[in-house]
């Protein structure tokens, strides 16, 4: 029987190159989580700062450290493409300054489970025929699983 790419807790090698699948239990309820993912405060703290608003269609810029290797300004153009509290929030990110070099939507699922909630990420859109992209690919679903997801159970942790 084969694990669904959703219950891989540490890895999406499924070989679709196209797409990185991440899924965390984190101890928090939804509510709390989902305040993690949408307060604008809370994300400058585990991902990045930039001026998010919980509003379909709100563009908002989030900055980074620029990845040359990756071709990557420091600067994401994001905007909202669809929530439902406390389940699922999904945006665009593009490079504000190349916004031909990538197109990737980022969903966020939640599902209660017991105490806690399951945080479900699908960042979709690389281009497996482009070097940058699969690099991009390789960096982003290391940083992730670790360094990223590290910082949002902190800010969790700290609620």
């Amino acid at each position: 029987m084969t694990t669904p790419p959703y219950e891989q807790e540490a890895a999406d090698d499924d070989g679709d190159l196209t797409t990185i699948r991440v899924a965390q239990f984190l101890p928090h309820p939804p509510a709390k989580v989902w305040r993690a993912l949408t307060e604008p405060e809370l994300i400058a703290q585990w991902m990045m700062p930039g001026d998010f608003r919980l509003e379909v269609g709100h563009r908002y810029t989030m900055t980074a450290l620029p990845r040359p290797n990756t071709e990557f300004s420091g600067t994401v153009a994001a905007e909202v493409l669809a929530y439902e509290t406390e389940r699922m929030l999904a945006v665009r990110w593009q490079d504000a300054r190349r916004p031909d070099a990538a197109d990737w939507t980022i969903t966020w699922t939640l599902e209660p489970e017991g105490r806690g909630t399951r945080l479900f990420l699908v960042h979709e859109g690389f281009d497996p025929d482009d070097p940058a992209q699969l690099m991009a690919r390789k960096i982003m679903g290391g940083g992730w699983r670790s360094s990223v997801l590290d910082a949002l159970k902190a800010v969790l942790a700290a609620l």
